[in-house]
């Protein structure tokens, strides 16, 4: 299942979002979305297993990263990306 994660602190990398996810299952595939070397704060990754993946979605999406929340949805719900974040506890996630 792809997912679409958005509001990313701009010093996270493909590894560092892998790992997150990885905490919920197989990561397949990460892309965070970068010009002239620096990143746009979003990017797609791709889980193997849909359940894993929405258990990911739904634990992570409004989570707190360092000073930004973070918007996590499936990458082909569109209806789904007009709704605004949960608000969540902070999260605090030391990624590189």
């Amino acid at each position: 299942m792809k997912i679409f994660i958005a509001n990313l602190p701009y010093h996270i990398t493909n590894e560092g979002i892998r790992q997150l996810f990885a905490l919920f299952g197989v990561v397949l595939s990460s892309k965070i979305v970068m010009e002239n070397g620096k990143s746009k704060g979003f990017g797609f990754l791709e889980m193997a297993d849909a359940q894993r993946a929405q258990l990911a979605i739904k634990e992570l999406d409004g989570a707190a990263i360092d000073d930004r929340n973070i918007v996590v949805r499936p990458a082909d719900n569109q209806e789904s990306e007009a709704q605004p974040a949960r608000k969540r506890p902070r999260i605090s996630f030391r990624i590189k």
